[in-house]
């Protein structure tokens, strides 16, 4: 009556895998999006971008802050 050896260093080693798996597999669950989902935020970020570069001015006029700096600086 012979028992199976057992490596005890593997047995562990896959013991950690299994529980980091399941634990992985958990936090798909509570934390995972849907591809769906992913999608709808994709086109919503690729919209606000597109909506943020139209209203972009392209003239390269100073912005308020610029300008009221360079007057500090002309009556200096």
């Amino acid at each position: 009556m012979s028992a199976e050896i057992l490596n005890l260093r593997r047995a562990r080693k896959e013991k950690a895998r299994a529980e980091k798996e399941r634990q992985a597999a958990e936090n798909r669950v509570r934390f995972g999006r849907t591809k769906t989902e992913r999608v709808i935020r994709t086109a919503e970020s690729e919209r606000s971008a597109r909506d943020l570069d139209a209203h972009r001015r392209e003239d390269g006029a100073a912005t308020r802050t610029d300008s009221a700096s360079n007057d500090d600086n002309a009556t200096s």
